[in-house]
């Protein structure tokens, strides 16, 4: 996948993970990675989740610091000027996001602390192989949804179960940010 494709991912995974954000630890740590899509385009992949404020207050920069629950097609007008096709984008976050509403929710609980109990147990080296093991599991014993594509399928139920675990552990995020994007990559550069 060559640098344009890994970031256009990037932007689908974080327009996918932020829709919906009801968890204030949550959305601090989206609120970060956001920063690094917003200031550099890219993102740093496994390194420490950086503190970010969420007591409500207004941080230094002028912004009051609060979870991302942007409709959408409501992405930061920064992202859009350095994202040229971001609408574009946030439309295959939100048909990921309608193919996750369509699975049945104790297979996607069941996975999530499957998922959740691996890496926990294991270094982020290797969270990308668990969630590997996890999404051709849950799709082996079948999804209900033959009837899509299951690339698509298998892509939002990856992110189903990172934004499932990231609910219940906030400072797992950034790394599995970072394996859902190695997920991603074609099975020849992996």
């Amino acid at each position: 996948m060559d640098a344009l494709g890994e970031q256009r991912g990037a932007l689908v995974a974080w327009a996918f993970l932020q829709a919906d954000c009801a968890s204030p630890g949550y959305g601090r740590e989206l609120e970060s990675l956001s920063e690094d899509l917003r200031l550099s385009g890219n993102i740093e992949l496994g390194g420490p989740a950086r503190d970010a404020p969420g007591d409500g207050d207004l941080e230094t920069d002028g912004h009051m610091s609060r979870c991302m629950t942007a409709a959408p097609g409501d992405i930061q007008p920064s992202v859009e000027l350095q994202w040229p096709h971001a609408e574009d984008l946030q439309q295959i976050a939100q048909g990921l996001r309608d193919i996750a509403d369509l699975f049945k929710h104790n297979v996607v609980a069941e996975a999530t602390d499957n998922l959740g109990r691996n890496i926990s147990v294991s270094p982020s080296e290797q969270w990308k192989d668990h969630l590997t093991w996890e999404v051709e599991r849950v799709m082996r014993r079948g999804v209900g949804l033959e009837n899509l594509p299951q690339e698509r399928v298998a892509v939002a139920l990856a992110l189903t179960l990172v934004r499932g675990v990231c609910e219940q552990a906030p400072r797992l995020l950034r790394n599995l940010f970072g394996a859902v994007l190695q997920y991603f990559k074609p099975a020849q550069s992996r």
